[in-house]
């Protein structure tokens, strides 16, 4: 641990870093961390889910959803103090509150605004620093001012609609299409966008997608939603999607997008996806769905595909996602 001084404040910084793991998910975070890096899950600073690892070097766990990467202490601060010593460091913070509730409001509230509230999609993230903080007790603040997501909390959440999506799995593709046009500039399909959807029932996907205006043929042994099933932007075949070569597919004009939210073996999703590369390379979203424990180095190929990440969603469970920027 060092020391340094702001504007006469003590500030104890702190090595290695701290995780914080998505919403209802520390036991799959705590099982990456000893499946994955062979790391336990304890942590010298007690701090609601928050996992402190002092010795740290690896590269982040897909479980956490932000990751305080430069964590440091602030100790017997006034309400006033401690807002002023953050701002001082940086503009955005946000909270994560487990204790201490009234006088973390009291200290947030003299910061600057933050949006925490859910988003209508689309939206766009901003590139910007997000810090993260937490009171650890009514006198000693856990913050760090760079933080591994630009979103509050690592968290994108999103306005929900209750009526008119044929599955809730449509949230999933929300969010990818926003960390795809995030991470890798990637505008959202639209009008002449050309979409390929493999196990599109009910239709979740394909309702976000001809949402956006993109044409979509999706691909299934179950059809879709009758609304989607009439829908002039949707083209569907009846087929195991991933047995369908990537040349048939293309004869009726060039695919921009392909999606999988496939239940299947990762290994075939992998195979399936370095096909399609071969062939055009388009953009691709593909869910890998996981069976059982987690096959870490399969995962790693996924995530040494150029051009390419393996992220856990806000609206993943046992599963993380594939977003691939193509050539077209």
């Amino acid at each position: 641990m060092s020391e340094d001084l702001l504007d006469g404040i003590t500030i104890k910084r702190l090595p290695g870093k701290v995780f914080l793991p998505f919403p209802d998910q520390e036991e799959m975070l705590k099982a990456e961390l000893k499946d994955r890096f062979n790391s336990d899950a304890t942590s010298k600073i007690q701090a609601g889910n928050l996992i402190y690892k002092e010795d740290w070097t690896g590269p982040l766990p897909y479980w956490a959803s932000t990751c305080m990467l430069e964590p440091f202490l602030l100790s017997g601060l006034s309400i006033g103090k401690a807002a002023a010593s953050l701002k001082k460091l940086q503009r955005s913070w946000a909270p994560y509150s487990f204790t201490s509730y009234r006088r973390m409001a009291l200290i947030q509230e003299k910061l600057p605004y933050i949006p925490l509230k859910e988003r209508d999609f689309p939206v766009n993230i901003p590139n910007s620093q997000m810090g993260l903080w937490t009171l650890l007790d009514n006198d000693t603040l856990l913050a760090s001012a760079k933080t591994s997501s630009p979103l509050p909390l690592g968290l994108l959440t999103l306005k929900e609609d209750h009526e008119n999506p044929p599955s809730r799995a449509y949230l999933k593709v929300q969010e990818a299409l926003t960390l795809a046009a995030f991470y890798f500039n990637i505008p959202l399909p639209g009008k002449g966008s050309h979409c390929f959807e493999a196990g599109a029932c009910p239709g979740g996907w394909t309702w976000v997608l001809v949402g956006l205006g993109a044409q979509v043929l999706a691909v299934d042994r179950a059809p879709l939603a009758q609304s989607l099933m009439k829908n002039p932007l949707v083209t569907f075949m009846t087929h195991d999607a991933f047995t369908l070569d990537p040349a048939i597919l293309s004869e009726s004009g060039k695919i921009d997008w392909v999606f999988s939210d496939v239940i299947c073996y990762p290994e075939r999703l992998l195979s399936w996806v370095k096909k399609w590369i071969e062939y055009s390379n388009p953009n691709m979203i593909c869910t890998i769905k996981m069976q059982g424990q987690i096959n870490w180095s399969l995962v790693q190929d996924f995530a040494d595909i150029p051009q390419s990440k393996v992220l856990h969603l806000h609206y993943n469970k046992h599963e993380l996602t594939f977003i691939h920027k193509g050539s077209l």
